[in-house]
């Protein structure tokens, strides 16, 4: 007996092989492998394993193995007959290693080319979200960050200790030995911090150099602009070639993140992130651009740290997903956190509809609000609701916002005053210097289009994340470090289309539900007891069973239990359970008493039938 004959031919795993074709595999991996030495593990056995974790919801290459060696079904699936060895779990982390986020990213993205031939990508509208997942370590790896990056300085990098001196000429590891007594500071922790902040942004600098930049970007350009281009696209934040990771040189005044002063020994990409049930746990955000197709395709992944916002990497997300499928989309949609001036300025160069919620800071205030006042654009100013008129402030405005202000002699002869201000001075507004582009994002609002895209959002991304977390095993990361867990995230992300694809393409007979036996009554089964009062036939279990019995639907599951005589008594019951009711008598009353005892073994007493009536 062989391996094919024991395989079901209407099993889920020969579809599988019979409509998704892993051939591209080869063409992806080939600068993977060398073309001598000893013989590989096969690329298309690895991406299937890959699959049947994400199908099976296993959580480990270790539990994987095992299962395979268990199952029938997986072992001819992948291709290996009865005494073939299989490969050790540690080959797969070791191929993983080899292929890096490259290599799942074009398999995600060969998944997403099949789905588009085959319809499944509308591309009119995008929708976008991010989650919450929780990283595979605890908060006792928490510990300072000077501190781990002058210990893996001392471990790993001599050179680091000749070019890197304090002001007092001790290095970093005499630093680290005695992190809390500097010589000549009292705050240590900021001093080392700083200093080896520092250093990380020289290093990563240099290397940044040594990455050697496209020949050419475009036949069409000449050097000059070439050049600004490249120095432009150097200094720009790509989050996608960055896997995620956030420039931790770059800083906004004094601000500065939890993750400059800690670092988690276990995973040192994972940052702390509030859980929804309160407390801090360390974890990732993992971000999601959908089709607004009925398919639902992923068309974008990215995981980054949870101290990065939903709205940072968005933009990079949404112009590599509309250039790599050519797709021309009309509209976005998001929730308040992508109401951003530099979101909603980007889309519309781009002629994008911006469906976002904005923050309504008007109802923060019991005083009149930015909304209550007119702008005049052409003479630039505000005209309050008394009609008073507030200029612009020369030296009161940033790069982003604009001061206008009222005359404090004005204001404070105001009837309105105690609704508009406290101040002394005069009302102050601020106003945006994208604020033109807020009000037609307002104007947005009360269209039929932005309510059911709203609507249409609450049902087309979450869901995504409810099916991948509920069902495939995406609460918690399996995998450390930031461009591993982005492998798993884009493995999930491929099977969830796959899904979608394989609907598209066919399921082929689906096994019988066995959950209907469930809801056939076993034969020590008591009926609780109703009022007699109770008339309703909906209201009476008896009513249920009878309907079984006349519909025929027990037949399949009682036949082997039910003798030729209570057969007999079933088919007459059934005939006479049809001539009551179109005769419409009140005999009928007493039609499950009589179909619940064809259905038993024994002859109940007539005091159990009033059970039914």
């Amino acid at each position: 007996m062989s391996l094919e004959e024991l395989v079901p031919q209407g099993h889920f795993y020969r579809h599988l092989q019979k409509v998704l074709d892993l051939s591209f595999v080869y063409d992806l991996v080939r600068e993977s492998y060398a073309m001598a030495g000893r013989p590989s593990i096969d690329p298309v056995v690895f991406f299937k394993l890959q699959l049947v974790m994400f199908f099976e919801d296993i959580r480990s290459e270790r539990l994987l193995m095992r299962q395979v060696a268990d199952r029938l079904s997986v072992r001819w699936y992948l291709g290996y007959d009865f005494g073939e060895p299989l490969p050790d779990h540690s080959s797969l982390t070791r191929i993983r290693t080899r292929y890096g986020i490259d290599v799942f990213r074009r398999f995600f993205e060969m998944i997403v080319e099949q789905c588009q031939q085959a319809g499944l990508v509308w591309g009119k509208e995008l929708y976008a979200d991010a989650t919450k997942i929780q990283a595979n370590a605890a908060l006792s790896s928490m510990k300072p960050r000077f501190a781990v990056e002058a210990h893996l300085a001392n471990l790993f990098s001599s050179e680091l200790e000749e070019t890197v001196q304090t002001a007092d000429g001790a290095s970093l590891q005499e630093r680290a030995a005695c992190p809390l007594a500097p010589p000549h500071d009292n705050d240590a922790v900021v001093f080392c911090t700083e200093e080896l902040l520092a250093v990380a942004a020289q290093t990563s600098s240099e290397a940044s150099e040594c990455h050697e930049l496209p020949s050419q970007l475009h036949p069409d350009l000449d050097e000059a602009t070439e050049a600004d281009l490249s120095i432009s696209n150097r200094e720009r934040q790509d989050w996608i070639e960055r896997l995620g990771e956030p420039a931790r040189s770059v800083t906004h005044g004094t601000y500065r993140r939890m993750a400059d002063f800690w670092v988690s020994t276990t995973d040192p990409d994972a940052t702390m992130m509030n859980g929804k049930t309160g407390g801090s746990k360390l974890g990732y955000h993992t971000h999601y651009v959908v089709d607004g197709g009925k398919a639902r395709i992923i068309l974008a992944v990215l995981v980054t740290p949870s101290e990065v916002m939903e709205n940072q990497p968005i933009l990079d997300l949404l112009w590599r997903t509309r250039f790599r499928w050519k797709l021309w989309p009309r509209q976005f949609t998001g929730d308040t956190t992508y109401g951003t001036a530099e979101i909603i300025t980007a889309l519309e160069q781009q002629h994008i509809r911006p469906y976002v919620p904005l923050p309504d800071f008007d109802q923060r205030s019991a005083f009149f609000g930015q909304r209550d006042f007119h702008y005049d654009a052409q003479r630039d100013i505000y005209v309050c609701p008394n009609g008073a008129e507030l200029h612009v402030l020369p030296s009161g405005g940033n790069e982003q916002f604009q001061q206008y202000r009222a005359k404090a002699s004005i204001c404070n002869g105001c009837s309105l005053k105690s609704r508009c201000t406290t101040s002394n001075t005069g009302r102050r507004i601020s106003r945006h210097v994208a604020e033109e582009a807020f009000e037609r994002v307002r104007a947005f609002h009360q269209t039929h289009a932005y309510k059911k895209a709203m609507n249409k959002r609450k049902v087309w991304v979450e869901p995504l994340f409810a099916e991948a977390k509920d069902w495939h095993g995406m609460r918690r990361f399996r995998l450390r470090r930031l461009w591993r867990v982005n492998c798993e995230a884009l493995v999930v992300a491929t099977g969830q289309n796959l899904k979608r694809l394989l609907q598209k393409r066919g399921w082929e007979r689906r096994p019988f539900p066995t959950e209907a036996v469930a809801m056939v009554p076993p034969l020590n089964w008591e009926p609780d007891e109703s009022p007699r009062h109770e008339m309703l036939k909906g209201h009476r279990r008896g009513v249920a069973v009878a309907s079984l019995v006349a519909c025929g639907a027990t037949r399949t599951f009682f036949e082997p239990q039910m003798s030729r005589f209570s057969l007999v008594i079933t088919i007459s019951i059934t005939f006479s359970s049809s001539i009551i009711f179109i005769l419409n008598t009140p005999l009928y009353h007493l039609l499950p008493a009589f179909a619940y005892l064809s259905l038993s073994r024994s002859i109940f007493a007539p005091s159990s039938s009033s059970a039914f009536s």
